[in-house]
This record gives C-alpha cells, structure tokens and sequence, in this order.
C-alpha cells in the first residue's frame, strides 16, 4: 500500500520530450499480465482507490497545478460519470465512431505543418496558436492507470487530451481563472468530481476583483454553454480541422466569452 500511495503522489515526469508507452496508440482491451487491462494500468482495490483518492484531493487543492495528482482523482472517483459519457458516447454516431477507432491526440499523431498551413481561424490553426501562445503540449497529459475499465479508461484518456481542444473552445487562456471557466464547463458537461471540485475550490485563490468578475460574469457563462452544448467528447476533432472555429462555436451553441478586465495577476 505504502508503494503504491508513493507511485501516485510522487510527481510524474514530463511527458513533452519522452512519450509514455501508451501516448500515441489506442488503448485497447489486451492483458498485458496478471490483471492489467492496458497498457500501465494499475490495480487497485476499492480501499486502495478511497487512499489515493483522498491523498491525491490534498494535493491537488494544495497545488491547483499538480496536474499528476488532478488526474489520479479523476481516475479514482470518476466511475459513474464516465460510464454516463461513455453511454452518450455510444448513442451518438461521431462519439462511438471515436469509442470504435480510439484516437490519440499527441505530438505525435498531429500533424503540425498541416495545421499551420490550415485556413487563419480553423480549428486546427486556432488549437495550434493556443499551444503555442501558453506553451503547452498534448503530450504533457498523464496516461490512465487506476481505471478498471478499458473502455472507461479510454474515455478519461480522450477526456484530457480534448481539455486543450475546450480552451480553444472557450477562448479561455491557461492562467488561474482560465482554468477554473473551463472546470465550471466541464463539471457540467462530464459530471466528473474532479472538475466539481476544481470549480468549487479553485477560486480561493483568486483575487477579489477576479472572483468578483468569475462569480458574476464567468460562471454563469460557462454553466449556461455547457448546459447548451452538446456532449464534447462526441466531437471528431481529429476531422474537423478545417472547420472555422466560429462555425464549430455555432454548431455547439457556445457563445462567445464576455470581455472582462482584470488587473494584476488572475
């Protein structure tokens, strides 16, 4: 037990210039031994989950950033609310289509000249610029590992690599207040108690003037949109790379983010 609190707690490594073993290739239901459904998965008893979900909590509330630690939550009380998206996944002809084929969204499953020959205001352009404009990468997301479901695996897997694809979205930057739009819109799309708690306790670290605009401006806008939007992980972004960004905005019924001012940091 003590092993395997220090394994999750303990930071995990950057993923942008070394790939986990599973980041560019379908997770699919194979035994790789005695009881691993995929690929780094981890077995874990219902006691063993309770610990590391309460230890990963901690850490994450201490440290909004310990983006290992947020995904050890999310896989340790996710169950039910990723087998409601992956039921509505199954119902829509683009989200079993994506259950069926399992894309990766990584460095190296994205083609990166292409994006950048792509139309000024594409999707592909638009996800490119907000990668680089906040220097991140796809392939800093953690791979799945505490998930006792293949397919429910999958599905939290293509839940983090779409998060950026929402940024972009959302026209939401990566900054504090940023995030905490994008977990209100994301506790209500998924359900997830991950983003619930992401979108109820991360602003107690904002300013007063960024909480006043989040409560009053943010928050509302992000609820109502992910009330209205259809579900996103239904979305073959992979396909809509051509798309202008505003159209796809249409399609989904996301309005555009009020403008707001706020001095100093968020």
């Amino acid at each position: 037990m003590a092993t395997l609190l220090r394994s999750a707690l303990r930071p995990l490594r950057p993923l942008g210039g070394r790939r986990g073993p599973a980041a560019d290739v379908p997770l699919r239901g194979v035994r790789h031994g005695a009881g691993l459904l995929y690929p780094g998965h981890i077995p874990t008893s219902p006691l063993q989950k309770a610990l590391l979900a309460a230890g990963s909590a901690g850490m994450s509330l201490y440290n909004p950033y310990r983006h290992d630690m947020v995904a050890v939550l999310g896989e340790t009380t996710g169950h039910r609310a990723l087998k409601g998206l992956r039921d509505q996944m199954r119902k829509d002809p683009e989200g079993a289509e994506i259950l069926q084929e399992r894309p990766r969204i990584s460095l190296s499953t994205l083609d990166l000249d292409k994006l950048r020959s792509l139309p000024e205001g594409s999707l592909g352009q638009e996800y490119l610029r907000f990668l680089d404009v906040n220097r991140v990468s796809p392939d800093t997301r953690a791979p799945t590992r505490f998930v006792d479901d293949e397919e429910l695996a999958y599905v939290i897997q293509r839940y983090r690599e779409v998060h950026d694809m929402l940024h972009t979205l959302l026209g939401m930057p990566t900054n504090i207040l940023g995030e905490i739009v994008v977990k209100w819109f994301e506790a209500v799309q998924t359900g997830l108690p991950m983003c619930i708690l992401g979108a109820l306790f991360g602003p107690i670290r904002l300013s007063a003037q960024s909480l006043q605009v989040l409560v009053s401006e943010l928050i509302p806008w992000a609820v109502q949109n992910g009330r209205r939007a259809p579900c996103v992980l239904n979305l073959y972004y992979e396909r809509r790379w051509e798309q202008p960004l505003l159209a796809l905005r249409e399609e989904l019924g996301i309005t555009e983010p009020p403008t707001v001012h706020v001095r100093g940091p968020a």
